[in-house]
């Protein structure tokens, strides 16, 4: 096969860069290990940044997050007894929008289908072939079917498990990388949130969650060490560390339709790209899920790469391919920031020390009571516009 952009992966970013290069008259082709179907279900983040959402919009998929999203003002703290709001509309002038990233895939697949674009699912990628600088392959594995996908560029989504980031020569990048010690125990479940907007609970038993995807269904989080086994948290024990945690007595059991511990962790390759092979979103770059930036991370890599590809097939210009990672770093690096803080301040540390809780304590107060101090955190969630 043969085309000029080919990328590996059908979640947001491999899908979305698909999208904007056929705005821009640039053929590719995607290729994705799953079936679509599970593509389709698979629950991830849920929360976009207001320039995710225009971001949406300009491309022409955004009508069905814009009737069926949640939009966000602002977000709530809880801690000691006492919830406090952080009102983002007043302190940005901006908002978020709840809208679950299997909700944005099927949005993309809808779109590149009905365009004709192509994308092969149970396609496994098994390996980049960049033995030839000008003219990089995909070898990849259709129907029991080994075959060859050149192009003229390889764009890496697929993860940060994925074949993209082992294409790249060890001694060529850098891996920065943090493990945390805790994970979250996530549930969704087939009950009304608790509040209409986020609940963030910082609690002397530990962190929890109260996210949603819709009025009916709510995604919710409790902080667990990092090698917990979710057999350990039955139904009962889990709404009742909930309700003593958000504060939320009232908290309905609802039935739970997924439950799973998440690692958490943080990683940065630099650069990211090597000759004319291009990573993207957690291919390159791994956030904690506290800060909600994965998903907007990785849409703010492809608008940037979109954007230089269609510069190079118009006139030929490679300035933009050349600073694809300069121009993406500076917002991970942020990303990375505020995500590892918003980690470290709402997360009860295993050792239970006394001192550290009492700090965490205090700067909450601080961030819930000083107009600057909850301008920073609401600047840095709401995020920037994608370049």
């Amino acid at each position: 096969m043969r085309t000029q952009v080919g990328i590996v992966g059908a979640g947001p970013a491999g899908l979305m860069l698909s999208h904007l290069l056929h705005l821009a008259g640039v053929g590719s082709v995607v290729l994705e290990v799953r079936d679509r179907e599970y593509v389709e279900r698979r629950v991830r983040a849920g929360v976009l940044e207001q320039g995710t959402v225009d971001l949406l919009d300009e491309a022409g998929l955004g009508e069905r997050m814009r009737r069926e999203g949640l939009v966000h003002e602002g977000v709530n703290l809880a801690f000691a007894g006492e919830r406090h709001r952080i009102d983002f509309r007043d302190l940005t002038g901006r908002t978020i929008t709840v809208y679950g990233q299997q909700e944005v895939v099927k949005d993309l697949i809808q779109a590149r289908l009905a365009a004709g674009g192509t994308v092969l699912f149970e396609a496994e990628a098994l390996f980049v072939d960049l033995g030839d600088a000008e003219r990089p392959r995909v070898r990849f594995r259709d129907a029991s079917v080994e075959r060859w996908l050149e192009c003229d560029f390889v764009a890496a989504c697929d993860g940060s498990h994925g074949i993209g980031r082992t294409a790249v020569p060890a001694e060529k990048v850098t891996v920065f990388e943090h493990e945390y010690p805790h994970a979250w125990l996530g549930v969704l479940a087939e009950t009304p949130p608790a509040s209409d907007e986020l609940i963030y609970a910082y609690h002397e038993r530990g962190f929890a969650l109260q996210s949603m995807r819709t009025q009916e269904i709510s995604r919710l989080y409790l902080q667990v060490p990092a090698d917990e086994d979710p057999a350990a948290w039955p139904d009962d024990r889990i709404w009742e560390e909930l309700r003593t945690r958000l504060g939320e007595p009232e908290l309905g059991p609802g039935e739970i339709l997924e439950k799973g511990v998440t690692a958490m962790r943080s990683l940065v390759m630099e650069p990211m790209q090597h000759g004319r092979l291009f990573l993207a979103g957690d291919a390159a770059h791994v956030v904690p899920p506290t800060g909600a930036k994965g998903m907007n991370l990785a849409l703010a890599d492809v608008s940037v790469l979109a954007a230089g590809l269609a510069a190079y097939y118009s006139d030929g210009s490679e300035a933009s391919l050349a600073a694809y990672s300069e121009t993406c770093l500076r917002r991970v690096w942020r990303a990375e920031h505020f995500s590892s803080w918003m980690t470290n301040l709402l997360h009860r540390d295993p050792a239970g020390d006394p001192f550290e809780h009492r700090l965490r304590l205090s700067h909450l107060r601080y961030v819930t009571s000083s107009r600057a101090a909850a301008t920073s955190l609401a600047e840095n969630y709401v995020g920037e516009a994608p370049v």
